[in-house]
């Protein structure tokens, strides 16, 4: 029965660099079994942000980066030998246990996250990230003007009046009303990203009896990601 197996020999090619991307399946409905504050609630960013930091040390990718229920990995070491059934299965799956592990409740349901693999070259990262990060901030937009809109007037109004409104209509429609985006979280306008940063550890060589300066990597979680550039990426990976 093994022929019937037909996808299990699809592979990525050889020293291809990849972005695993996954996407929560259901959590808008996720999010009202679980209640959370909005537009934005604090403990499931704390949570997204630790299963990315779970994901970093297990797949080694050379950044992750995350905004609402999406987690982009970039691998340039590939897993599993670069099969594809494996690389979508295994993260995937990984990352619904780390959510479940990270959020101490009794679900209703069991959470999941969907998977897809997207080949990249070394010129299209930083675009790619930007639109990712792009994304963010028309989700952060959009977050904070329902949850304004519905703040006055019924699910239904509230829906029909931001339905056709642009970013920018949004924006200008929360700063008359007091809200500045500007001045919100960062982690809620450009989303967090984990990546390997050194420190500077300073040790006695006891052979030579003097202070010695050495590097390590550790794994960072940045909640104050700046506005992604092509300096950014080429400094960090």
């Amino acid at each position: 029965m093994k022929e019937y197996e037909v996808y299990s020999s699809l592979k990525v090619p050889k020293n291809s660099k990849i972005i695993v991307r996954l996407d929560g399946r259901s959590f808008h409905k996720l999010s009202k079994d679980l209640n959370l504050d909005k537009p934005y609630d604090e403990n499931f960013y704390k949570v997204m942000a630790n299963v990315c930091e779970d994901l970093f040390k297990e797949f080694s990718p050379s950044f992750v980066y995350t905004f609402s229920d999406e987690i982009s990995l970039l691998l340039d070491k590939l897993p599993f030998d670069g099969r594809v059934e494996k690389i979508d299965s295994v993260i995937a799956s990984f990352a619904a246990s780390s959510f479940v592990m990270h959020y101490d409740v009794d679900f209703k349901k069991p959470p999941a996250f969907d998977s897809r693999i997207i080949p990249i070259s070394d010129d299209d990262v930083y675009k790619y990230f930007k639109w990712r990060q792009d994304e963010s901030w028309k989700n952060c937009v959009a977050s904070y003007g329902i949850s304004f809109l519905k703040s006055k007037y019924s699910n239904s109004e509230a829906n029909d009046k931001i339905n056709g409104l642009k970013s920018s209509d949004i924006h200008e429609l929360l700063y008359q009303n007091g809200i500045n985006l500007n001045n919100v979280e960062t982690y809620k306008k450009r989303g967090i990203a984990v990546y390997r940063k050194n420190k500077k550890v300073v040790g006695l060589n006891k052979k030579e009896n003097r202070q010695q300066v050495s590097y390590r990597s550790y794994t960072y979680i940045d909640w104050e990601a700046p506005k992604f550039n092509m300096e950014f990426f080429e400094k960090i990976i």
